[in-house]
């Protein structure tokens, strides 16, 4: 069985019997598209979607973990969260994943996954991009992008809150942004941006 997020609904990550929540794997799964002969010749095709967070900690330091600007996190130090590569086809049957590190909750305030379009046309109906939260002992949680009508590349996906070190909230958000700063803006973040290359 698996838990089907509502868009605003809100579910907290359950503790192991040894008292943490362990890792937290953040799977992106999505159609790529297929390449016709002539979408090849007119620039069309396929979708790269990549999967990124933005993440503020305890002690007030705040980041992004994206395969743009190879800012790959680490699951043993700050921030706690690694993504482990880039899809740059959509092929690969695992995704994209990011992995935060449950044990280190006390150090974590608040995580934002988003996902955007790094090449292709911004059809996401196409995409057909599902996340998949998942942890041990517990069920998986659900999160579809059952929304389409948006021409902008990126999308907020998740927020995850810290819930009195104990826990986090865990909240679909499905909401469509121009890039990274208007993402950073409609949540707090607060921080400098500048165009990057992968």
């Amino acid at each position: 069985m698996a838990i089907n997020l509502e868009k605003g609904q809100k579910v907290n990550l359950t503790k192991k019997a040894s008292g943490g929540l362990g890792e937290i794997l953040v799977n992106l799964n999505w159609n790529a598209g297929k390449k016709g002969f002539l979408s090849g010749l007119l620039g069309g095709g396929g979708i790269d979607l990549d999967l990124g967070c933005l993440f503020e900690l305890k002690d007030g330091r705040k980041g992004a973990v994206q395969a743009l600007g190879n800012s790959f996190g680490s699951l043993q130090y700050p921030p706690y969260i690694a993504l482990d590569g880039d899809d740059r086809t959509g092929a690969a049957a695992a995704g994209e994943n990011l992995r935060i590190n449950g044990n280190q909750i006390a150090e974590i305030k608040r995580i934002l996954v988003y996902t955007f379009i790094y090449e292709g046309i911004a059809n996401w109906k196409q995409a057909d991009a599902v996340v998949t939260i998942k942890y041990p002992g517990a069920e998986d949680i659900v999160v579809k992008m059952d929304e389409f009508n948006s021409n902008n590349i990126m999308c907020g996906l998740v927020l995850f809150e810290n819930r009195d070190d104990e826990t986090f909230s865990v909240e679909k958000i499905i909401r469509f942004f121009r890039g990274h700063e208007e993402l950073d803006r409609a949540f707090g973040w607060g921080m400098n941006w500048k165009p990057g290359r992968k």
